[in-house]
């Protein structure tokens, strides 16, 4: 297999009203102010991402808006491909609930760091250890299909933790221990011998 490098950014920061509840696979906007006080931070991912890459987004709109944004800062605009396989764990009919309304609904202890456990999984959604083998095999199929390619991939905090858990063959519980800020930039490399984390949760600078 050539070597392929995958660049996996989290979108960008969601309007405050959608950071109140849980949002999952809800399609909720960006929010406006931080996209202009962050602007040294797109300037910075502007630079620093390869040129000639292959873009993906995913069907969110959050993912495609961070996308040109960084292109708005410097980065030469480029084709967006969307993957469906990248996007957001799904909470099902969780999605909507103000956060301080779900711990009476859960059947599991909550993670230390997420509302659920790994193999929590909710009513009409999935747990992550599902997300987990969803993000996996599209990873395996990207890595084909974009062989000797860099790629550049703007999601999802819950996909990227499953990139990342992939790569490494950790277990959910464990990947929600890893911190992936928002315009954070993970790396990842799959080659004949395997994938290899060459870098997690790397924040641009100012």
């Amino acid at each position: 297999m050539i070597e392929t490098g995958f660049w996996l950014i989290r979108h960008a920061l969601v309007a405050e009203n959608a950071r109140a509840m849980l949002y999952g696979v809800l399609d909720v906007p960006l929010c406006e102010p931080t996209l202009l006080q962050q602007a040294p931070m797109y300037r910075s991912l502007a630079a620093r991402l390869p040129r000639s890459a292959d873009w993906l987004v995913t069907p969110l709109s959050r993912t495609r808006r961070t996308a040109e944004t960084i292109f708005a800062h410097g980065y030469p605009a480029a084709d967006l491909r969307v993957e469906a396989g990248l996007t957001e764990q799904s909470l099902g009919e969780w999605q909507g609930l103000p956060h301080h309304d779900l711990p009476a609904r859960l059947q599991l202890k909550a993670h230390a760091f997420w509302p659920l456990a790994g193999d929590e999984k909710p009513p009409g959604g999935e747990s992550m250890a599902e997300v987990i083998v969803r993000v996996g095999a599209t990873m395996e199929r990207l890595a084909e299909t974009h062989a000797g390619r860099e790629v550049v991939i703007i999601s999802h905090g819950g996909a990227i933790r499953g990139a990342i858990a992939h790569a490494l063959g950790i277990g959910a519980d464990n990947a929600l221990h890893l911190s992936v800020q928002n315009l954070s930039l993970t790396r990842l490399q799959r080659s004949a011998d395997g994938w290899r984390v060459q870098c997690v949760n790397e924040l641009p600078g100012y």
